[in-house]
């Protein structure tokens, strides 16, 4: 009978050892998605400032179109 239970010790030791490593290689490939996400996050929202910096100097070079200048408008008058 002590040959049955030190078998029987031997398979959930070995049970045990194996969750434990597929238990560690989840956490790794999770912790892997994670940065990769994080990395796809921080490279879109450098894409995204990059994009609303460009528009808003674009807007402030561009003549607005309600106003006119005072150059046109004396010009107009002479």
């Amino acid at each position: 009978m002590s040959e049955r239970s030190r078998k029987g010790d031997e398979a959930a030791q070995l049970k045990k050892l194996q969750r434990a490593e597929e238990g560690k290689k989840a956490m790794s490939e999770y912790e892997a998605a994670a940065a990769a996400v994080l990395a796809k996050t921080e490279r879109l929202r450098a894409l995204r400032l990059a994009h609303e910096a460009a528009e808003r100097a674009a807007a402030e070079a561009a003549p607005k179109p309600g106003k006119k200048s005072k150059k046109k408008v004396l010009k107009a008058e002479v």
